[in-house]
């Protein structure tokens, strides 16, 4: 894979690779942040359990089911246009976001901003790795890893001081700031367009049927363990199969499943990320509510303490990325994966009177875990497919770490609904939500054995 020529000079790559560490850690800022301002978001809003789940949930929702078309789009008419598009309307809906007054009005808006993230994240790897040589490539996603953890590791402390002392609505607005800087820098500094294909035609049933279908699955997790659940999540997999099929027969699909079906490299990465970000997304959602609504934490003091697993995670995952270059990046991620599953048996334990170290312990070793399997995952991803692919590649990487993230939530809401029932989050009972807890972190526990084996099993890397 060749170098592209827009990005030649190694003071060009370092001002992409700003832009798209930036950019990268808009999302990942936003949502450890607005963890911690879930219950004061609760308390003016006055929302339901179901209600409260669905602030995050939305907003990965619409990312999700947009992922992939949005990366196609992006593929015949140009990259940057795209991205850049995509982050004005991230733009926007953060401030409307930060203006509303009423949950759904929240849920909505929220919705719409995943719409510009779609867009934003459809491209921003597929970018990287066109600009980027194949030998420098882990070093390129250990960095984007590392941002995306800083901003973790920040979005925790930084949400909760601005919850504690000003509101919720300054982390919309604080969000929207930064998406503009994204905007400005990257119209200026990303040079090429990259299109792929000039004369294909966009599959407009194609892109109906995935959003039909990914939609129905996410949305029926949400609402288990009642009998539409499972209504729903029948239809969203027979929808997905029709996808499938239907996709296999197009000249111009929208996603190659091609590639997917016949690179077992790329099929089992991407199945361990779905699997990874379905086993983790929860974790800090449930913790944020515990420490604060059980333990009776300040956002601040919740934060600090939350802080730890980001920063871990962000250290570990700089080294994994440079040294995936150098070693199996399969043993890396694998390792990554075993770490978690660990963890998550520590976590699966945690009572109303669970000393904080050990939570801080805990902590560490997610946030080794997460970070050792991050970025040699990427990288396998990305360098398993053909330059032609990259945009499929970075769009299907990206849809399965929403659709895993909201599976997660899935998890998450469909335990505080089976144990605590829709009502006012603040009347829920500590033993009743430390038990929806302790069956989310089991489920969790679970998916991430099953990510180990996909992890091991799927072969070398691909060499370019």
């Amino acid at each position: 894979m060749k170098q592209a020529d827009s990005v030649k000079s190694p003071s060009n790559i370092g001002a992409l690779l700003f832009i798209l560490c930036l950019a990268s850690s808009l999302v990942p800022f936003m949502s450890s942040a607005l963890n911690l301002a879930l219950p004061y978001i609760n308390k003016d809003l006055t929302l339901n359990t179901v209600m409260l789940g669905w602030i995050p949930t939305a907003y990965m929702l619409s990312t999700a089911i947009l992922q992939i078309p949005c990366a196609r789009f992006a593929d015949m008419t140009g990259r940057k246009r795209v991205f850049i598009w995509g982050v004005v309307i991230l733009t926007v809906f953060s401030v409307l976001s930060g203006l509303a007054t009423t949950g759904v009005v929240l849920i909505i808006y929220r919705f719409l901003a995943g719409i510009g993230s779609a867009m934003m994240f459809g491209t921003s790897t597929a970018i990287l790795t066109s600009s980027v040589p194949a030998e420098k490539r882990g070093w390129a996603m250990g960095i984007i890893s590392a941002s995306v953890y800083f901003s973790l590791a920040a979005g925790p402390f930084i949400g909760g001081l601005l919850t504690q002392y000003l509101d919720w609505h300054s982390i919309f607005f604080v969000s929207a700031a930064i998406s503009f800087i994204v905007a400005v820098g990257g119209y200026y500094i990303i040079k090429d367009d990259w299109k792929e294909e000039t004369k294909s035609k966009f599959d407009t049933i194609g892109s109906v049927l995935f959003a039909i279908g990914l939609s129905a699955l996410i949305y029926g997790f949400t609402t288990l363990p009642r009998f539409q659940g499972f209504i729903f999540i029948g239809v969203g997999i027979v929808v997905l199969l029709i996808f499938a099929f239907y996709e296999k027969k197009q000249e111009f699909p929208v996603f190659n499943i091609r590639v997917f079906l016949e690179n077992k490299v790329f099929r089992l990465s991407s199945l361990s990320a779905l699997i990874n970000y379905s086993a983790t997304f929860a974790i800090s959602f449930m913790l944020s509510l515990y420490l604060q609504n059980v333990r009776g934490l300040t956002p601040r003091d919740a934060g600090l303490l939350l802080i730890i697993q980001s920063v871990v995670q962000a250290v570990a995952s700089l080294k994994s990325g440079s040294l995936s270059d150098k070693m199996s990046a399969t043993f890396l991620a694998t390792l990554g994966m075993s770490i978690i599953a660990v963890g998550l048996v520590g976590l699966c334990f945690i009572s109303e009177g669970t000393s904080y170290y050990f939570l801080g312990g805990m902590l560490i070793l997610l946030g080794l875990g997460f970070g050792i399997f991050s970025s040699p995952n990427t990288n396998i991803i990305m360098s398993s497919v053909e330059k032609k692919h990259y945009g499929l590649a970075s769009a299907t990487m990206g849809t399965m770490r929403l659709t895993g993230q909201s599976l997660s939530m899935g998890i998450a809401i469909m335990s505080i609904s089976l144990m605590v029932g829709n009502i006012n989050m603040s009347a829920v009972s500590p033993a009743k939500f430390i038990n929806s807890m302790q069956i989310t972190f089991v489920i969790c526990l679970i998916l991430c054995v099953f990510g180990i084996y996909a992890s091991s099993v799927r072969g070398k890397k691909e060499k370019d």
